[in-house]
């Protein structure tokens, strides 16, 4: 198989998708890979390092597209940024296909198949592919370091000979892959943390990392999802949370929010309310800011001072840690494209296979994913 990485076009975005250690896992395997002129400068990795690991650098994107089979990349490219794409190709990168299914009925029409690296289920056998648990990962982790790094106080606890300073106080909203590295860390760190999560399963993995498990009186038999995500709440169940919650928020230094419902607004967990009760000084980071957020005072990517509380909403903290993103992003694609070259070296996207099921977006010429086909019908797009 000719594999090629496209280099990513978003400014914001440092991340990318191979990294010389996974292109020479895929070489060994049998494969050719070429990578596009700069796509690993900015996490890192220049041309050179591609090079000496047997990559082939590419000036021009058209030619690279040309001669590859698979197309990588972290975040989609827009379809004018694929010249010469087509049934031949096949596209894996972050598609984000239920939440902006529009643009996939374009990418149909180039005739290439598209996989959502979103998309990989939540299966024993998917684990080593599953790139959104990898970026969690890391974006829990960077949330941490943001909040200590704008609270106008250190985290940890000091006992000083100019006195003492008390340890920061920091809730994590949601313990998902995010929460949990975000408690994690934040423990590490030597703040005093304490994480709440609907599902009920959630508190003993708190308390696991050495936080307190925030349990409130609320009805959670239905709170989980097949897919190990939280489903929306109720509006009574949502208001009696926010009741409970204010006073815990107001007692924070941070509070780090991450509670995110795949291709559907991110609920809103924290009123303009809440955030008023909270300290002057206190930060708060929505890592849901994507998808609406959780804070009703987040603006994506923008700080908001509310009544002097500083409410953070990046969508891209992955890309502060872009060489260690892009080394997981990297061995999630190499753990898929082995599993989808498992009889040889040509790619094999079997329908039948509950993995490439589950990821297939575009193939044919048309939207086969139902899922992405019906949002895209209800958005007025045609698949």
């Amino acid at each position: 198989m000719r594999i090629a990485v496209l280099r990513e076009g978003l400014e914001q975005e440092r991340r990318v998708a191979l990294t010389p250690e996974a292109a020479s896992k895929l070489i060994a395997d049998g494969h050719t890979v070429a990578i596009e002129k700069d796509a690993g400068t900015r996490a890192g990795l220049p041309d050179q390092v591609y090079r000496d690991a047997g990559v082939t650098v590419a000036d021009d994107r058209r030619e690279l597209i040309a001669s590859a089979d698979a197309l990588l990349a972290v975040t989609r490219p827009d379809v004018a940024d694929l010249p010469g794409v087509g049934s031949k190709h096949a596209l894996f990168c972050l598609l984000d296909p239920l939440w902006m299914p529009d643009p996939m009925a374009e990418l149909a029409g180039t005739g290439a198949s598209s996989l959502g690296l979103e998309l990989v289920p939540r299966i024993t056998r998917a684990q080593t592919m599953d790139v959104l648990s990898s970026m969690a990962t890391v974006a829990g982790y960077q949330s941490v370091l943001t909040g200590a790094q704008r609270l106008p106080r250190m985290f940890p606890m000091l006992m000083t000979a100019a006195g003492t300073i008390p340890a920061a106080r920091v809730f994590i909203l949601g313990a998902g892959v995010a929460g949990l590295q975000a408690i994690a860390t934040a423990r590490r760190l030597g703040a005093l943390v304490e994480g709440f999560d609907i599902r009920p399963a959630a508190a003993e993995q708190i308390r696991s990392l050495g936080a307190k498990a925030v349990e409130l009186d609320l009805d959670t038999a239905d709170s989980e999802d097949s897919g190990g995500y939280a489903r929306a709440q109720g509006d009574d169940e949502q208001s009696r949370q926010r009741q409970a919650l204010t006073p815990i928020l107001a007692a924070a230094d941070v509070v780090i929010t991450t509670a995110a419902i795949p291709g559907v607004r991110s609920p809103e967990l924290i009123t303009a309310e809440m955030v008023e009760a909270m300290k002057p000084g206190s930060v708060v980071i929505d890592l849901a800011a994507a998808r609406g957020g959780n804070c009703a005072v987040t603006v994506a990517d923008e700080e908001v001072d509310h009544h002097g509380v500083t409410v953070l909403g990046p969508t891209r903290l992955e890309s502060e840690a872009a060489l260690s993103a892009s080394h997981m992003f990297a061995n999630n694609l190499v753990s898929l494209l082995r599993h989808l070259t498992a009889d040889d070296t040509t790619l094999n996207l079997d329908p039948d296979d509950e993995i490439t099921s589950a990821m297939l977006v575009t193939a044919g010429g048309s939207v086969v994913h139902e899922r992405v086909a019906a949002a895209l019908a209800a958005s007025g797009g045609k698949a």
